[in-house]
């Protein structure tokens, strides 16, 4: 089958013929298959070089070299280009190199031998620079001899000669490599007509198909693959679907990462079916997926035991599950053009203190079996400009470069988990953008260069959006209250977020990246409260009679004056009823613990609450050694 001409390939084909400068950004360091027949190995990844090589000898050119500011002017490939090449910018050659440095005035440096290279009409040169990002510091900090260096490859540029060849006339060109254009000082290729900037890119979608189907026994063993593969023939729908999860789960790697994929597979003995493991092994290092561990039994009960700790919120659980179940079942993504998406993406929105970081936790400890995989970040520390550095990383040569990010080290360290981000109204728009690209491609490079994936991740944004807003004169005034029923709330709070990222921000396309995953939490409404009070009194309980042998029990009179006072004032959620059982029932019950030196081994009965005191004040009984009651007053 035709090999597949990249479209850097074909851009290449023309503009060398009409451009004396292209400078070639990108993907410089990767590996290339070369797809014309006889110039390289047919099934062999050559580095780019050797791919430039082999593509403007076979275009006509008679010399083809490569210069580093380590090594000087070369070329491994071929000697008698490299002795043609020293011929016509007279200069001499000792052990297979011209010995040039970057940076000087004298006519040996390789600016000037480039120059007289440039000029002569003898032989079509090639010059390349390899890896030309690292020749300056930076492109702002330039010296003297450094825009001389680059000043006089531009005047070669410019001056370069056109030379008649059997193929036709070809011109003698100077072919820069560099990671990014802008390493490269901006006035060397700016409103420069004899310039041309040809991007490399990852391959896309068709190229890695197109390598997945026509080598797909080289990711076997040999004996594994004839053993697996009768079953697919039999079924090439079933081929064909894999083949096209692999494809998708490997967007963003470059050939040189495939090759090692196919290695990694042979490697492990991996059966055909698990092709797709061999991805999560290279991305995170282990086989080990908890997405696979999980059971469809776990899952069935997994709303009755959010229940347990998540009061009153029926309707977010469910819409939370629905999440969960798609990524289990392999369905989140099926509408999208990538497969490599965070599992799914949760934008929790509500009043203060119903559940919604609570939920979170919950659903980190159903997956992945702890709540510390609910990793947490307060968007509040992230408002200012530069914030996007401390969770991205720092780019290279800036202060807290060597830590990397806070997001990016926690993806590194924990790839399976939740990701929350509390209150993200409040982040810097700079971190919104950086949200743009994890939640359409799922990856992103931090600032050391090392790309991380989310693929395997959670992502739960935290709002309290559309529980207040601001009239025309910008004063602020609630939007809901707690006498409207959950749908009208539901209703008031998705559309001031709608307000908020169209209107306010003017950043529809963060609400279109969420999509309809905007799940509203409903006000702490009295049967939820009276709930939550229960759940934690027994907590606080069950926590004494475990770790203290105290058993507390609280009579009916006094747990109704503990009702009445805790549920008095629901406006701050499930955190306003604790905090009244912190100071109501804790902090009372400790002091009268100390006062009575109760350590531990007692049983202690509370008969009343007293919240007209100042501090708040408890009456307890103590039960003696005998079961009667003993007046602890």
């Amino acid at each position: 089958m035709e090999a597949l001409i990249a479209k850097w390939h074909r851009e290449l084909e023309l503009f060398s013929a009409v451009k004396p400068l292209i400078i070639l950004e990108g993907n410089i360091t990767d590996k290339y298959r070369y797809p014309v027949a006889g110039s390289v190995g047919e099934d062999e990844l050559v580095p780019l070089p050797r791919y430039l090589m082999a593509f403007f000898a076979d275009q006509g050119w008679g010399s083809v070299v490569f210069y580093s500011n380590l090594m000087g002017i070369m070329n491994p490939y071929d000697r008698s280009m490299l002795d043609a090449y020293a011929r016509v910018a007279k200069a001499e050659t000792k052990n297979g190199v011209i010995a040039a440095e970057f940076r000087g005035n004298a006519a040996t440096t390789a600016p000037n031998v480039i120059r007289r290279a440039m000029i002569q009409q003898e032989v079509a040169t090639v010059t390349v620079l390899e890896l030309a990002s690292f020749y300056i510091t930076s492109p702002d900090r330039m010296d003297q001899q450094d825009v001389n260096s680059f000043n006089l490859l531009l005047q070669a540029a410019l001056s370069a000669s056109t030379v008649r060849t059997p193929q036709g006339r070809r011109r003698n060109i100077l072919v820069v490599l560099v990671n990014k254009r802008n390493d490269l000082p901006a006035w060397f290729y700016l409103n420069n007509p004899c310039c041309r900037a040809i991007t490399l890119e990852a391959p896309d979608r068709e190229e890695r198909m197109r390598l997945v189907t026509n080598r797909f026994a080289t990711f076997f063993d040999g004996s594994v693959y004839r053993t697996d593969m009768p079953w697919y023939r039999e079924h090439p729908h079933e081929l064909l679907k894999l083949q096209e999860k692999f494809v998708g789960l490997t967007e963003g790697l470059t050939f040189t990462e495939l090759d090692a994929l196919r290695t990694l597979g042979k490697q492990e003995l991996t059966a055909v079916r698990d092709l797709c493991q061999v991805v999560d092994l290279y991305k995170y290092g282990f086989k080990d997926n908890p997405w696979e561990r999980l059971s469809m039994a776990s899952l069935k009960t997994a709303k009755e035991d959010f229940q347990q700790r998540i009061k009153g919120q029926d309707a977010a659980l469910e819409r939370t599950l629905d999440v969960v179940k798609r990524a289990v079942t392999g369905m989140n993504g099926l509408s999208s053009s990538s497969t490599a998406k965070p599992k799914g993406v949760l934008f929790y929105a509500g009043p203060t203190g119903v559940g919604k970081t609570e939920t979170a936790k919950a659903l980190a400890e159903k997956l992945f079996g702890d709540e510390s995989a609910c990793v947490r970040f307060d968007m509040s520390e992230y408002g200012q400009s530069h914030s996007d550095q401390k969770l991205m990383g720092a780019p290279p040569g800036y202060v807290g470069y060597e830590a990397g990010g806070q997001l990016t080290n926690a993806i590194k360290k924990n790839p399976f988990c939740i990701l929350l981000f509390d209150e993200i109204e409040k982040a810097h728009t700079n971190i919104l953008d950086k949200f743009l690209q994890i939640l359409e491609d799922g990856r992103m490079t931090d600032g050391q260069g090392n790309t991380v994936y989310f693929g395997e991740t959670i992502i739960i944004f935290t709002s309290n959006l559309g529980i207040y807003v601001k009239d025309a004169l910008g004063q602020r005034h609630a939007n809901v209250t707690m006498d409207m029923s959950y749908d009208e709330v539901q209703t008031r709070v998705r559309s001031a977020i709608e307000d908020h990222f169209k209107l306010e921000l003017g950043r529809p396309e963060i609400l279109n990246r969420i999509g309809e995953n905007i799940v509203v939490f409903d006000y702490i409404r009295a049967e939820a409260g009276e709930a939550i009070l229960s759940a934690q009194v027994k907590k606080i309980q069950r926590r004494l009679e475990e770790q203290k042998q105290i058993r507390l029990l609280v009579t009916d009179e006094a747990y109704a004056q503990l009702r009445a006072a805790a549920l008095d004032d629901l406006s701050n959620g499930g955190r306003g009823i604790g905090n009244q059982v912190e100071s109501l029932l804790i902090n009372p019950l400790s002091r009268w613990l100390f006062d009575h030196e109760i350590s531990g081994s007692a049983e202690v009965t509370i008969q009343a609450f007293h919240v007209e005191d100042n501090p708040p004040t408890i009456s307890c009984c103590l039960a003696d050694e005998k079961g009667e009651k003993a007046d602890g007053e």
